[in-house]
């Protein structure tokens, strides 16, 4: 058996070789920014309830994940964790490296008032849409309901 031309007298082909850990870099950097599970779900249920969207305008601040351009309402999915919520996933740091964890997070922080900020001072309606609230879809159903009618 040959894998992607690795013969196959190989000992210890890559499909069973034993995995390193990965570091904590190395996991950070896959975290995605653009079509996340949480906003997949969002759109879906926007979509299930007969709005109509557009995805991550490039041309507003801050690229929102989710864009109601006639209504000029823009929604933001946010990780409790890289935005700083309040709720118990968004209040912890990683225990190494916590100084640029703290900065890191810091920043996003502000980058996302200032963000939200430019959007309204040029009459968009913002709604940030936290992962943790995510979880009873009836409440995140009547929140939407309310924020666009």
């Amino acid at each position: 058996m040959k894998t992607k031309g690795i013969p196959a007298d190989t000992p210890n082909p890559p499909e069973k070789a034993h995995r390193q850990p990965l570091t904590r870099s190395e996991m950070m950097s896959r975290v995605k920014c653009k079509d996340t599970g949480p906003e997949k779900r969002v759109r879906s249920l926007l979509h299930a309830l007969g709005y109509r969207f557009r995805l991550h305008r490039r041309d507003l601040p801050g690229s929102p994940d989710i864009v109601l351009p006639t209504r000029k309402v823009a929604i933001f999915v946010h990780g409790c964790f890289w935005h700083g919520h309040g709720c118990k996933r968004g209040g912890c740091l990683p225990k190494t490296n916590a100084a640029f964890w703290a900065k890191k997070l810091a920043d996003n922080l502000a980058r996302d008032a200032r963000n939200r900020s430019a959007l309204e001072n040029i009459g968009w309606k913002v709604l940030v849409v936290w992962e943790c609230e995510l979880k009873n879809e009836e409440t995140l159903t009547n929140l939407l309901c309310s924020f666009l009618d």
